[in-house]
């Protein structure tokens, strides 16, 4: 896909990858961009730079999602490109064990990170295919295809957004949809930094920090060859190949990597 022309609109555009993405498919002569983010006033921010469109929506609503696909559509027209890209991450702390995390966490990062997937295409692919065709963006993480050290929740969400991202091109490909998953490592945004991502930070750091600019030139260079995986990192690639070639080594390696990042006091005791 070029963007040139296009009408877009990105959850989580505010901030971050979102933003840089926003600015960048600006400068690609994009026809409109919407900039949605529950942090409104941000998102007000970014659309008056671009001449966008602000949007005030919680993804973890379904009903918020829908209101402003109807809105985007309504105010701008067709959208030729949806990214899903708002997320969340807790990290284990303070237990540091793959349970450590509360109910409500799990909750609250399964809707943000699946279920606003889910419910940004209930609402926009029936219009897409109906039209002919439509683009999905869906910000996932290297964590979805291989695992984030010191957040459990984190991965099994971005797991489950890559498998329906998956599912999405395998039903609806044949429709005219095209989904493309972006799959960075560490990027210096604001999910980045605090203490109780430290740990974590520093094992998905270990292949560099690429800034949200980097990633959104990924984006615009992996949306024109219209690739389902976008490694912004490309020793992603590498360690995925080396994933299913040998799990069982794999995991080994994994677990050598959490030995490094946490102390012997960092690991607790059942």
């Amino acid at each position: 896909m070029k963007l040139e022309g296009k009408i877009v609109c990105i959850t989580g555009a505010a901030h971050g990858i979102g933003r840089a993405m926003a600015e960048r498919f600006h400068e690609e002569d994009a026809r409109a961009v919407a900039v949605a983010d529950l942090d409104g006033e941000g998102a007000a921010v970014v659309a008056e730079s671009i001449g966008g469109l602000a949007l005030e929506v919680d993804v973890s609503k379904e009903a918020d999602l829908r209101a402003a696909v109807e809105r985007v559509e309504g105010d701008l027209g067709p959208i030729d490109l949806f990214c899903s890209n708002a997320g969340v991450a807790f990290s284990d702390a303070p237990g540091w064990t793959a349970t450590s995390q509360t109910d409500e966490q799990w909750e609250r990062i399964w809707r943000i990170n699946l279920m606003s997937h889910v419910w940004a295409a209930r609402a926009v692919v029936p219009r897409m295919i109906r039209r002919g065709g439509g683009y999905l963006l869906q910000t996932v993480s290297a964590a979805g295809l291989l695992n984030q050290v010191g957040d459990a929740a984190y991965s099994v969400s971005k797991h489950a957004a890559l498998g329906f991202a998956e599912a999405l091109s395998i039903t609806h490909g044949e429709q005219g949809l095209k989904v493309s998953a972006l799959c960075p490592e560490a990027v210096a945004t604001r999910m980045f930094r605090g203490d109780e991502h430290a740990a974590p930070a520093a094992a998905a750091s270990m292949d560099g920090v690429l800034t949200p600019e980097d990633v959104a030139d990924a984006v615009v260079k992996g949306l024109a060859e219209e690739r389902f995986l976008i490694l912004p990192h490309p020793p992603v690639q590498t360690y995925f190949e080396r994933k299913a070639a040998d799990y069982d080594r794999w995991l080994a390696g994994m677990r050598r990597l959490r030995r490094k990042v946490f102390p012997d006091d960092g690991i607790m005791d059942f």
